[in-house]
């Protein structure tokens, strides 16, 4: 059966490209730093008052967030694929 899909069509467990890894792990760092916004949001809606830092505030530290966990999403990627748990 062909398939027209280039991602689809990678034997599992062949190593991914450097490109797709570095747009994984800055999908993994967007999808972590919306996270951390929602949180605060939420926590500002239902908490007990506001938070110490103010909207930029929020808005650099959504930002570490985002970096750190696109970075350790890069990282962990080989290692986990490596012990074939992708």
């Amino acid at each position: 059966m062909a398939d027209g899909g280039g991602e689809s069509a990678r034997a599992r467990g062949a190593p991914a490209t450097p490109r797709a890894r570095a747009r994984s792990a800055a999908l993994w760092g967007i999808v972590g730093g919306f996270a951390f916004l929602v949180l605060a949001q939420g926590y500002r809606l239902l908490g007990p008052g506001s938070l110490p830092v103010g909207l930029w505030g929020l808005v650099l530290v959504a930002l570490a967030v985002g970096v750190a966990s696109g970075g350790l999403s890069y990282l962990a990627e080989a290692r986990l694929r490596a012990k074939r748990r992708t």
